[in-house]
């Protein structure tokens, strides 16, 4: 069997260092950082957990940065997302790449949907 490996991707670390931090003072934080690390587990668990997002719907940027040619969104508390891709070596394990964690406000836009 295959070792399951997570990373996070700048932006997505960069998000999960500021949650962590204001985690001590700010209920809000403490949910999204407590939800991250509970949906990790569960990708672990199950590479397929979240929803799968259909090819055609993948932004741009993340096939241009980072080669995405697959995609899954989590949701978080206060409609926080987690999105995530998933890798294979080939050989010794599958990385699930996070590449976002964003609040509502930000996933509408980077998928084009309109505010109403």
């Amino acid at each position: 069997m295959k070792r399951i490996r997570i990373k996070l991707s700048p932006e997505a670390e960069e998000v999960y260092k500021y949650v962590n931090e204001c985690a001590a003072t700010s209920k809000l934080e403490r949910m999204i950082f407590n939800a991250v690390n509970q949906k990790i587990e569960l990708i672990k668990a199950n590479l397929h957990y979240g929803d799968g997002i259909p090819k055609n719907l993948i932004p741009e940027e993340y096939k241009m940065k980072y080669g995405v040619t697959n995609l899954f969104r989590v949701e978080l508390p206060n409609f926080w997302r987690m999105l995530y891709t998933l890798t294979d070596d080939g050989e010794i394990e599958i990385i699930a790449f996070i590449l976002d964690i964003i609040d509502h406000k930000i996933y509408n836009k980077k998928f084009g949907y309109r505010n109403k």
